[in-house]
């Protein structure tokens, strides 16, 4: 089991996550495309299930791949790329972030029905 970056954080990009995780697991595309949201993905590879990276997450975008909603099953291939295509892809850098309002992280839940 490895942790997955979900769309909830397409265009959010809250690097708190990254802040905590132990191992380095990561990552950000190198460009941003329809194929490679601008969004975080964790490498399934590198990924040790540590779970600190998951309450971090200020956008609440970061699932155990077991508990990946439905509307976001195809974020755990898309978590995948970061390894299978390397080169497209930078190691995540720490960036600091306002964090979002309570308001803020319901609307971007509710435009995918969560």
């Amino acid at each position: 089991m490895a942790f997955v970056v979900t769309h909830l954080c397409v265009d959010c990009v809250d690097t708190a996550c990254v802040a905590v995780c132990p191992v380095d697991c990561f990552y950000q595309p190198k460009e941003v495309s329809e194929e490679y949201p601008n969004m975080l993905y964790i490498s399934p590879e590198e990924c040790i299930d540590c779970a600190v990276c998951e309450p971090e997450c200020p956008w609440e975008a970061i699932y155990p791949e077991e508990d990946v909603p439905e509307v976001f099953e195809g974020d755990i291939a898309l978590n995948e790329k970061c390894d299978t295509d390397r080169d497209a892809f930078k190691l995540a850098e720490v960036v600091e972030h306002e964090p979002p309002t309570p308001e803020e992280v319901a609307a971007n839940k509710a435009k995918y029905g969560l």
